[in-house]
């Protein structure tokens, strides 16, 4: 029982927050107003300024944010025990990452759609706009390295999950077409493509004919292998999301998968709430509230655990969604709580599922294919996370031993979600082999809105950057989108820990850092931009020192005990650099504080056309 209890009580503090905090922070605070013009009808292009209904947003935006960040996060954090993981999910998202995302979105809404790094340079100095953009632009390429490499593991380890995700894709443009087109309305198309992507679920679960994999290409050596070939195939998807117009492709796509992940959310949700009355979970006898064993090569919980769990409590890559992609398609002022601040908290929910997976519901069972031994309650659990080495059960069936915390790689924290998810699904009579395509599916689509959105960003950011430093040729949306796509790409082709295309994995401990000091930064601007209008500020400024100090410390643990020891010294020289430029922008902020007390920011340059839709509001 203390597993539903842990869930109910989650979710009614979630609900509870959105009509109340969330709902003072929209009124009182940010005064949203539908009287306002938004940018979608301004600069309104059909390409990457679409005015949208708010439920197509929230599929958008809920899917953009999420991607396996809630997943890896709370898998990882769970070494320290559920407790500490599930309060920083609770109170983060409401009180942290809820008001960041909705304060970047709104931020963004009154620049024209501007990212929160260009508003930096108006709102801080000239010289913080260029310090976040720098920031933002080496985050992105570790994301796009990093998810194209999860999403290609995540293909080879179950094959059986590609049929759908592929499927979305043409899917998507058909519900595009007839939804903007051909005017059909928008009901009947999603549950007809919810319909195809959950049967092209099952046919890659019973048929193995459909189960899409690839063979190694042996010309080309260590580079032929299928997750490099996979990795590529995202890549240049990611090219075309990027550049079509976001009707056509991103748009409906995330909108449909944001029906197909919720379906699997509420199964997960039913199967949890079944499990528990069963008896089949046992949250306390499964795994520690308060871990007393952690691994000896385990970092200390503070500050890594506001680092290691990001998404599902708060992430600076969502302050990069809100002011990119979203803010270009709101209709109406008053969507943004709904949006910004409720898939935050929707978020918070999926990392609460997550944590239970994690633990009580891995604890049910995980089963070695090859012998048909299964583990159950702790031995489970400690099967996937263990405190030394252990023999473990890999995703495939197979016994892999493992040494502890260091060795545990993306593939076994993902495949510790997909297992307990499973196991919760499976509760409601569902054949096991199709609960974890279900779940695997799930992740799959997550960490694919995130990869095709995150190009789209660095577009947005790379043609910034041309602006700023005065180069046109970077402004071109096909010239940024190339060096997006190139420079993700040669970073996920570099050798890495894992061979050649694990090369994303060679920066990947520094992102945790980097990503949460991006909240912090975004703070800072959502701070003065209220500072300047003489409008109360300790709700978004106590946040932001909590999320710079945390990251910051956490970097230079890393560069002191855990770089510099090994001699990773490409890691201890971009540790010291990121430290160097968050400093700087600390210091920026320092010295504009003060005089920036009711004093408004230079305005925007007038627009040569007021927008050819007639610059209409709702």
């Amino acid at each position: 029982m203390l597993t539903i209890f842990v869930a109910v009580g989650s979710f009614v503090a979630f609900i509870v927050a959105y009509n109340t905090y969330g709902q003072w922070l929209g009124q009182r605070i940010f005064a949203l107003d539908d009287t306002r013009i938004v940018p979608s009808h301004e600069l309104r292009d059909d390409v990457d300024y679409v005015p949208t209904r708010r439920s197509v947003v929230f599929g958008h935006h809920f899917t953009s944010i999420a991607g396996t960040g809630p997943i890896v996060g709370p898998a990882i954090a769970v070494f320290w025990g559920w407790l500490p993981a599930l309060l920083w999910v609770v109170f983060g998202s409401i009180f942290i990452g809820a008001v960041h995302d909705l304060g970047a979105l709104v931020v963004s809404l009154r620049n024209r759609g501007q990212t929160v790094g260009e508003i930096a340079g108006r709102v801080i100095s000239p010289r913080a706009k260029l310090l976040f953009l720098l920031i933002l632009f080496f985050a992105l390429s570790i994301v796009i390295a990093i998810f194209g490499l999860v999403i290609a593991a995540i293909f080879d380890i179950y094959p059986q999950s590609v049929l759908s995700v592929v499927m979305a894709i043409p899917v998507a443009v058909a519900v595009g077409l007839l939804v903007y087109k051909a005017r059909v309305g928008l009901l009947w198309p999603s549950l007809a493509a919810l319909a195809i992507l959950y049967g092209a679920v099952y046919v890659g679960v019973y048929d193995e004919r459909f189960q899409l994999t690839l063979s190694p290409i042996e010309a080309l050596g260590a580079y032929g292998t299928p997750t490099l070939q996979w990795t590529a195939l995202l890549l240049v998807y990611c090219f075309l999301a990027s550049v079509l117009p976001v009707w056509l492709l991103l748009q409906p796509r995330d909108y449909v998968n944001s029906h197909q992940l919720l379906v699997a959310l509420a199964l997960l949700v039913a199967g949890l709430v079944v499990a528990g009355l069963t008896g089949k979970t046992d949250l306390a006898g499964s795994a520690p509230a308060v871990a007393t064993n952690v691994p000896i090569d385990a970092p200390p919980i503070w500050p890594f655990l506001f680092v290691t769990i990001a998404c599902g409590a708060c992430s600076g890559f969502h302050c990069l969604v809100s002011s990119g992609t979203t803010s270009k398609q709101l209709a109406c002022e008053s969507d943004a709580r709904y949006v910004g601040y409720g898939s935050m908290l929707l978020e918070g929910a999926l990392a609460v599922i997550v944590i239970l997976a994690c633990c009580a519901g891995l604890g049910i069972g995980v089963q070695d294919k090859s012998t048909g031994q299964m583990l159950t309650g702790e031995a489970a659990w400690q099967s996937r996370y263990p405190s030394g080495g252990v023999t473990s059960i890999a995703a495939d069936g197979s016994e892999v031993t493992i040494g502890g915390w260091a060795s545990l790689g993306l593939g076994q924290k993902v495949a510790a979600f997909v297992d307990g998810g499973a196991n919760f699904v499976a509760s409601l009579g569902i054949d096991i082999q199709l609960a974890i395509a279900i779940i695997a599916v799930l992740v799959a689509c997550f960490a694919a809105t995130t990869l095709d959105t995150a190009t789209r960003l660095q577009r947005y950011v790379i043609q910034e950057l041309g602006t700023t430093v005065h180069l046109s040729p970077l402004t071109n949306k096909y010239v940024a989108t190339t060096i997006a796509v190139g420079v993700g790409g040669a970073i996920a082709l570099l050798p890495g820990p894992k061979g050649p295309g694990s090369g994303g994995l060679i920066l990947w401990p520094l992102f945790g850092a980097i990503n949460q000091l991006l909240a912090g930064l975004a703070f800072l601007v959502l701070a003065f931009y209220l500072r300047r209008r003489s409008i109360a500020t300790w709700f978004a400024v106590l946040p932001m020192c909590l999320m710079l100090i945390m990251p910051a410390w956490a970097m230079t643990y890393q560069v002191i005990f855990e770089f510099w020891p090994k001699q990773q010294w490409q890691l201890v020289a971009f540790g010291l650099a990121i430290l160097g430029l968050e400093a700087w922008m600390i210091a920026e902020g320092l010295a504009t504080w003060r005089r920036a007390n009711g004093v408004l920011e230079e305005g925007l340059p007038p627009l040569r056309s007021l927008a050819a839709s007639g610059g209409r509001s709702c």
